[in-house]
C-alpha cells in the first residue's frame, strides 16, 4: 500500500552521483534550448544560429525530479520543517533573481526590447504570470516553474497529514490528477473564457502530469506499485505532455514529437537512476567534483541565465561575434551568475531561515514543557488527597 509517509529514504544515505549528473544534464539542456532556440524566437533580430536545439525537455524533467525528491524527503523530521525548508530554499533566490534581472533589463535592454516597469517588478515578485500573462509579462521566462513547485510542496505536505496520502486513496488521487486535466484539455484548447483560462493555467493543470510522473517513479522504485501500474501512469503522463505541447492549426493538431520523445527518454533515465545502482563506476573520479559543483548551483543557474543571457547574445552579435561564441558566452554568464546567486543568497538565506525556524520551534517546545510542568505541580496527588482531613 503506497503511503506518503513511507517514502522517506534513510537519513544517512549518500546522494548518488547519478542524481547530480541527471540534474546537471537537465539544466544544461535548458541552457542550450534557450541559447540556441528560444533566443531567436523571442528576438528574431539575433539571426539564425549555427546549431539549434528546439526541444523543451530540461525544465519539464526538473519538475519530475523535484516531485520525486519531495516524496523522498517529506518523512524526514517534522512536517512543518519540511515545508518551510522547501520555501526557504526556493523563495529567497527567486526574489533576488527577479530584482537583479529587472535591474539589468532596465539598464541594458536595447531599443525595441522589453524594458520592465515597477508594475512588472511587483507582478513578477508575486508570481502573477501564470494567472494573468497578458498583464504581467515575465522578466525571465524560466521562472514559470517556481510557483508550481511551491504549490506542489504545499499539496504534498497537506496530503501527508490526510487520508489521501495513504494507500489506495493516493493511487486514486494520482489518476485523478492526470485524468481531470486531460478531460478539460479540449475546452482549454478551443479558447475558453478568460476566467476559465486564469484558473486552469494559474493552478498549473497542464503541468500536473510532471509531478505525477515523479511520484509514480518513487512508488515504483520502492515497490509500492507494480511495473504495469507504473507504466500505465507514465504513458498517460507522456500523452498529457504531448497534448500540452501541441498546437491547433487549421490543418489539425500538430504535436511536438521531439520534445515528447525527449521527455519520455528522460523519464526512463530518472526511473533507472531511482531504482538502479549508482553510476559511480562509470563516472570518472576526476569528473565527480565538477558535476557535484554544477548540480549544487543548478537552481541559481536556472533562475539567472535566460533574460540576461539574451542581453549577452545581443551585445556579442553587435560586435560581430560568431553564434558559437555567443552561445558559449551566454552559458558561461549563466553559470557565473548562478554561482554568485547560490553563494550570496540561496545558501546563506536557507541557513538563516532554517535557524530561525529551529529557534522558534525550540522556544515553543520550552513553553509547552514549562506549561506542562506547572499543570503537573498544580494537579493534586493521590497521596495528598488520602492524607487530608477527610482521607480516613
Amino acid at each position: 500500500m503506497p503511503e506518503l509517509h513511507s517514502f522517506a529514504a534513510p537519513r544517512a544515505a549518500n546522494r548518488k552521483i547519478s542524481w547530480d549528473l541527471v540534474r546537471a544534464g537537465c539544466v544544461t539542456l535548458v541552457l542550450i534550448y534557450h541559447a540556441t532556440y528560444m533566443s531567436v524566437v523571442v528576438h528574431p533580430e539575433l539571426g539564425p544560429r549555427g546549431f539549434t536545439f528546439p526541444f523543451q525537455v530540461g525544465a519539464s524533467l526538473l519538475l519530475v525530479i523535484s516531485a520525486y525528491f519531495a516524496c523522498v524527503t517529506i518523512g524526514r523530521g517534522p512536517l512543518g520543517r519540511y515545508w518551510w525548508g522547501r520555501v526557504a530554499r526556493l523563495l529567497p533566490p527567486f526574489l533576488a533573481a527577479v530584482v537583479v534581472i529587472y535591474a539589468a533589463l532596465r539598464l541594458l535592454s536595447p531599443a525595441g526590447w522589453f524594458r520592465p516597469g515597477g508594475r512588472d517588478l511587483v507582478g513578477n515578485l508575486l508570481m502573477l504570470w501564470n494567472w494573468k500573462p497578458a498583464d504581467f509579462p515575465f522578466v525571465d521566462g524560466s521562472h514559470w516553474t517556481i510557483p508550481l513547485q511551491l504549490m506542489a510542496f504545499t499539496v504534498a505536505a497537506l496530503l501527508y497529514r490526510s487520508r489521501w496520502g495513504h494507500g489506495a486513496r493516493l493511487r486514486v488521487l494520482l489518476w485523478l490528477a492526470l485524468l481531470v486535466p486531460l478531460a478539460q484539455w479540449p475546452l482549454r484548447a478551443a479558447g475558453p473564457p478568460e476566467w476559465y483560462r486564469t484558473v486552469v493555467d494559474g493552478l498549473g493543470f497542464h503541468r500536473w502530469h510532471l509531478f505525477v510522473a515523479g511520484v509514480a517513479i518513487r512508488l515504483w522504485s520502492t515497490k509500492r506499485i507494480s511495473t504495469a501500474h507504473f507504466l500505465a501512469l507514465e504513458v498517460l503522463c507522456l500523452l498529457a505532455h504531448a497534448l500540452h505541447n501541441s498546437v491547433r492549426t487549421p490543418g489539425g493538431l500538430v504535436l511536438d514529437r521531439g520534445s515528447t520523445i525527449g521527455v519520455g527518454a528522460g523519464l526512463a533515465v530518472v526511473a533507472l537512476v531511482a531504482a538502479g545502482p549508482d553510476w559511480d563506476r562509470v563516472v570518472p573520479r576526476w569528473l565527480r567534483r565538477p558535476i557535484q559543483w554544477f548540480a549544487g548551483i543548478s537552481y541559481g543557474v536556472f533562475l539567472m541565465h535566460q533574460a540576461i543571457g539574451y542581453l549577452v547574445l545581443h551585445r556579442l552579435s553587435a560586435l560581430g561575434a560568431g553564434t558559437a561564441v555567443q552561445t558559449g558566452a551566454m552559458i558561461v554568464t549563466g553559470v557565473l551568475l548562478g554561482w554568485a546567486l547560490t553563494r550570496l543568497v540561496e545558501r546563506p538565506a536557507h541557513r538563516l531561515l532554517m535557524a530561525g525556524y529551529d529557534s522558534v520551534s525550540a522556544f515553543r517546545a520550552r513553553r509547552r514543557e514549562a506549561a506542562e510542568a506547572v499543570r503537573t505541580e498544580e494537579r493534586p496527588s493521590v497521596g495528598a488527597s488520602a492524607g487530608g482531613p477527610h482521607g480516613r
